[in-house]
């Protein structure tokens, strides 16, 4: 039994899953609305309602995207699964130490439809983490270090929001508030592991390209808040900027080293 609450909210999705022979995604689909509908409403719902406040079609957008690797990605979300119930006490130990907290947070392990590998945000009343299998395996993040290091960017997220007693999604709102924010908990995250952390850089390539570019991240970013356009390529990991995605985490994470420096 673990120490800290979590939820594994994926374990039955994935036995019916593997007992579906060859499905399509419209099976997946059935199946996803029927498990996660009857077992977490909650968590059914709140991903939906991500979805369709950001004007989506969320059923064309699974059915195109997410579930068409799913089965493929099996074993690689069983994988993570595994690794992030054994990972999460010890993660959220070493984060409170470090941090100085000890706060009433709740993982929810589950396979979503494309919300995101982590999302710090609420569940039944409580700060909670959910972790996304789907995004995981599509992102190749099932391993040990990948899995510590979102553990730990995520639990950044939820130390941010208590120790600003308001919920990050208003600071985000603004692309300098999302830039804080989101470099906010890059830099927790190495604090909370004891070590330089980058669990999202898609390869050893990453985070030179982004030294070399500071400069000219740093103009494009401020071009676009300025002017009003989206700044979503520097976050995510189906946008990018260049081709290079999750430059906005490398730029924030700057920004935090700058604001300690001074």
């Amino acid at each position: 039994m673990t120490e800290f609450p979590l939820v594994d909210a994926a374990g039955g999705f994935l036995r019916v899953l593997r007992s579906l022979p060859d499905p399509t995604p419209t099976e997946i689909l059935a199946a996803w609305e029927r498990f996660y509908g009857q077992w977490f409403p909650e968590l059914h719902a709140k991903q939906v309602h991500d979805y369709t406040t950001a004007g989506e079609d969320w059923r064309a957008l699974v059915l195109a995207r997410v579930f068409p690797p799913l089965p493929a990605r099996l074993s690689a979300m069983e994988e993570a699964r595994r690794r992030i119930l054994g990972l999460w006490d010890d993660v959220l130990a070493r984060a409170w130490a470090a941090l100085g907290l000890n706060l009433d947070v709740v993982a929810v392990v589950h396979v979503g439809i494309g919300c995101g590998a982590g999302w710090a945000t609420t569940y039944r009343g409580r700060p909670a983490v959910l972790f996304g299998l789907e995004n995981i395996a599509e992102l190749g993040w099932h391993t040990t270090k990948r899995l510590e290091g979102l553990i730990a960017h995520e639990l950044g997220h939820v130390a941010h929001a208590a120790w600003r007693s308001e919920p990050l999604e208003r600071v985000e709102e603004d692309p300098l508030g999302l830039l804080y924010v989101e470099g906010f908990a890059q830099r927790l995250e190495e604090v909370i592991l004891g070590r330089e952390s980058w669990h999202l850089a898609p390869d050893a390539g990453w985070l030179p390209w982004c030294r070399a570019h500071v400069a000219e991240l740093a103009r494009a970013y401020r071009n676009r808040a300025t002017e009003g356009e989206p700044v979503n390529p520097f976050f995510g990991s189906w946008l990018s900027f260049q081709g290079v995605p999750f430059t906005g985490h490398f730029l924030g994470h700057t920004v935090i080293h700058m604001l300690e420096e001074g």
